[in-house]
Formats: C-alpha cells, sequence, structure tokens
C-alpha cells in the first residue's frame, strides 16, 4: 500500500485543502471492463459497482495474487494492520485498476512482473469501519521464488507454502487465493498436455 501522510478531516478543512475522492470516468470504465471479465465474484461486487457508478465513485482498489510457476505457493506483504494480505492498494486518480495493481505489485514486492490477462476476481470489502466498502479488483502474476525479494520499508513480502496459514483481518482470503491459484494450476496442467 501507498503510504503517505494524512490529515484528519479536520485539519484539511482548518488548512483550506480540498481532497478529492472521486474516480474520474476512464478510472471507472476500466474497473467495470475488468469486474466483468474476472474469473470470481464475491459479496454481490458486480451488482454493487452497478449501483456505484451511478454517482460519484469513492476509491477503488487493487491487488495481485502472486504464486510461481509450481503453483505450490503465493506471495504476500505485511501490513502493519491488516497482517498478510497481498501487495495492493488504491487506485490513484486516472489510473487503471490493473495498472494500479501492477504499480503495487512492483512497490511491495521489488519484483518484475507481467499481471495475466485475466482478473482473478472482484469484490466489495471496508477496510476501515468508517470508511465506505470499496470495489477491489484483483489481478494474478506468475514470478519466480528465486528472485530476490524488495519492497517497502516497514511491509516485508513473504513466501506461504499455498496450504500454509497466514493471519490477516481478511480470513476469507486464503480460501479464495488457494482456489485461484488450484484453479490456475488444473488449467496449466491440462494445457500442458
Amino acid at each position: 500500500m501507498n503510504r503517505r501522510p494524512t490529515r484528519s478531516p479536520d485539519v484539511r478543512s482548518r488548512v483550506g485543502i480540498r481532497v478529492s475522492r472521486v474516480i474520474d470516468q476512464m478510472t471507472v470504465d476500466a474497473a467495470v471492463a475488468d469486474a466483468r471479465l474476472a474469473v470470481v465474484e464475491f459479496d454481490g461486487a458486480r451488482a454493487w459497482l452497478e449501483h456505484a457508478r451511478q454517482k460519484p465513485m469513492e476509491p477503488l482498489s487493487a491487488e495481485v495474487w502472486v504464486t510461481e510457476p509450481s503453483y505450490s505457493h503465493v506471495l504476500l506483504v505485511r501490513h502493519r494492520v491488516r497482517g498478510w494480505v497481498p501487495p495492493g492498494g488504491k487506485v490513484e486518480p486516472g489510473e487503471t485498476p490493473r495498472a494500479a495493481a501492477a504499480r503495487e505489485f512492483a512497490e511491495e514486492t521489488g519484483l518484475p512482473g507481467e499481471l495475466l490477462p485475466v482478473p482473478a476476481a472482484v469484490t466489495v470489502r471496508s477496510y476501515r469501519a468508517d470508511w465506505a466498502p470499496t470495489l477491489g479488483l484483483s489481478y494474478v502474476a506468475v514470478t519466480g521464488r528465486d528472485v530476490p525479494l524488495g519492497g517497502e520499508r516497514g511491509q516485508p513480502p513473504k513466501w506461504f507454502a499455498l496450504d500454509e496459514e497466514w493471519d490477516s483481518v481478511f480470513p476469507e482470503d486464503r480460501d479464495r487465493i488457494r482456489a485461484h491459484v488450484r484453479w490456475l494450476a488444473a488449467r496449466h496442467s491440462v494445457g500442458a498436455h
């Protein structure tokens, strides 16, 4: 996740800073297109998006489910509050969700990588109790475990065996990510024959 200093709403208004959280139309259109392509949907995300796009949109999130060519491990980053999560973060104004996912992946892991063409999932969740629900798109990257990891200070990346447990405020992600990686492995083995 990008870590930028933020000010509380009362400080913003006192210093006259106008904070625009509204997503531009190009970003919304890209999110809608990728949401329609996503392999799976959770939390009624597509219907939520259709309703939400009728008014100015709040921020979107994008993340990357990272696995390696044997489909036996996943790469996560240690978030200071959320625990072990896929690399990801907020979609910036003028950025597509796919571009945001690729940017966050590089920033948080130090790895080069190309995202697979089809998004893995679309979901809706609240990242904090006082935040509005956020649409999230999950993309996938396959990269070797032999490449040295980098990333952001204080958010170390780490490979986990696919069946290994990890602590996260989003425990449902474990089964979602595992199921998708197994689905990829099955498709790869069918394609190899």
